[in-house]
């Protein structure tokens, strides 16, 4: 769940971040890609990180 909203988040923040930069459609959909994967990333190893504490 963690890492499904890191992907959301991520990539709203980057559409917003390139439109704000003024990019065309391709910085945007970079920006988006790579703004996704990077909270997703950050969103797994919250949930093992949560995961190993918990248990």
């Amino acid at each position: 769940m963690i890492v499904i909203a890191g992907v959301l988040i991520g990539a709203i923040l980057g559409g917003l971040t390139a439109r704000r930069r003024k990019g065309n459609t391709a910085d945007i959909a970079q920006f988006v890609v790579v703004y996704a994967i990077a909270f997703g990333l950050l969103g797994l190893v919250a949930t093992i990180v949560l995961e190993k504490i918990a248990a």
